[in-house]
């Protein structure tokens, strides 16, 4: 089913690596502008010279910042004032035993992955209502189904976030806008690969002997990739996907077990 998103707008946070990159990638080469963010200026520079040298013909624009910072999320805005389509991400926090976070720690966790998801959806959803397309994708987490040690603050913001959401989803839904989360389990990143190595230091077993163990426990036996992920964000974004809203997709290669 070929998707094509031919003279739509998007603006996809956190996209200079890893799954956002994924999605940001696919969406162009469905057709769409992207507006590229991150932190790190040089990766979101590269990023876009990799997209505009896969030749996909649209415009990439890329904009360097937090977004949990209003004035990152101002310059998004100005760089793409009518946004038909949204892809919420960002870092989760570090792993970390519930008992050592503070109150700073937890709003730093709630600000990330609830509050500016949250904010940036209140900047587009009206634009999008009136020009009755828009199209919301929030990249959380399949540890908001299946919560794992440690990531608690992570797990209770992108909870948050999605329960947030469920009702508004609804209430936009006739003018055909849509709201829908994507819930990543393992996948091949560098910051997939990075916990590993920390979990590594942290136990003395070797990355190997864990990066094997990890994809044990996936019955597909191996790790996502963020370009099948794109392909799936792409997907939700389409004209196709119009009648899909407050749902939330698990990419886990059958990870998480269960029936419903």
């Amino acid at each position: 089913m070929p998707i094509d998103l031919t003279g739509r707008r998007a603006i996809v946070c956190a996209s200079s690596n890893g799954l956002g990159r994924g999605c940001a990638e696919m969406l162009a080469r469905a057709g769409a502008s992207v507006v590229l963010n991150g932190r790190d200026e040089a990766r979101l520079e590269q990023t876009a010279k990799d997209l505009i040298a896969a030749e996909t013909g649209v415009e990439i624009i890329s904009v360097a910042g937090d977004i949990t910072d209003s004035a990152t999320q101002n310059r998004l805005l100005k760089a793409c004032p009518k946004p038909d389509i949204l892809v919420n991400n960002n870092g989760g926090p570090p792993i970390s035993d519930f008992r050592t976070l503070d109150r700073e720690n937890m709003e730093a966790g709630l600000r990330a992955n609830m509050l500016a998801p949250i904010e940036m959806i209140q900047h587009v959803i009206d634009g999008m209502m009136d020009r009755r397309f828009g199209r919301i994708v929030n990249i959380t987490s399949v540890t908001v189904k299946m919560p794992i040690s440690g990531l608690d603050l992570s797990s209770g913001a992108r909870a948050g976030l999605t329960s947030f959401l469920a009702g508004i989803a609804r209430d936009v839904a006739g003018a055909n806008v849509t709201i829908n989360q994507l819930m990543p389990g393992y996948f091949d990143t560098e910051r997939s690969r990075g916990g590993l190595r920390a979990r590594a230091e942290r136990t003395g077993r070797t990355v190997e002997v864990l990066a094997a163990e990890r994809r044990a426990s996936i019955p597909a036996g191996r790790l996502g990739t963020p370009e099948e992920f794109g392909h799936a964000c792409a997907f939700l974004c389409s004209p196709q996907a119009g009648f899909i809203t407050g749902q939330n997709l698990l990419m886990d290669g059958g990870m998480f077990r269960s029936a419903f």
